[in-house]
């Protein structure tokens, strides 16, 4: 399998529901930014509000594009019942020093936390990165007051590698942020 080609990845959730992962297209530029519009309301994790996602949809199609064509980036997406219920990108620069690590970022739909789709996500990006043949380290930067989430990293084996202070400002308030990281052997 081509890590620029990846099929459709089936998990079982806790509900019993079926999770489907796939690599987005550039025809999933309208409903990617839709769903985008939706979490960045929910949550005062991401590093950008409600209405502060800032990329037109020519943007967002290109960026897309740009994804599909790179062989150390990749941008899944997770549906349950057809319906678009997560994302995760990872990127890495594309100099011959730095290509072989980069860092993702993930959203899961509140309505859908607590069932193990964030698990499967970070699971498949894993899994792609060992066969990437290019990816050496997967990085990522988590809320300090983010609990769950820095639960499930450390669970999937993800390593403290230091902190970042007054990493995000939310309505007046700093929050650190967590460094992790995983190397890929």
């Amino acid at each position: 399998m081509e890590p620029t080609d990846y099929n459709w990845v089936y998990y079982k959730l806790k509900d019993g529901r079926e999770l489907k992962i796939r690599e987005v297209t550039v025809e999933d530029t309208a409903m990617l930014l839709a769903y985008i519009n939706s979490v960045s309301g929910e949550t005062d994790n991401l590093n950008f509000g409600a209405g502060e996602f800032g990329l037109t949809f020519d943007e967002e199609r290109q960026y897309l594009d740009n994804i599909r064509r790179s062989e150390n980036a990749i941008y899944l997406l997770g549906f349950i019942d057809e319906v678009l219920v997560s994302a995760l990108s990872f990127t890495c620069e594309q100099r011959e020093r730095t290509k072989h690590t980069g860092e993702f970022g993930i959203t899961v739909l509140k309505s859908h936390w607590g069932l193990g789709v964030g698990e499967a996500m970070l699971t498949t990006l894993i899994e792609w990165a060992k066969i990437s043949g290019v990816i050496r380290k997967i990085n990522l930067t988590v809320r300090s007051d983010n609990d769950r989430a820095i639960q499930l990293y450390k669970k999937l084996g993800f390593q403290y590698e230091g902190k970042r202070t007054r990493d995000l400002s939310v309505n007046g308030t700093f929050y650190d942020g967590i460094l992790m990281g995983m190397e890929i052997n």
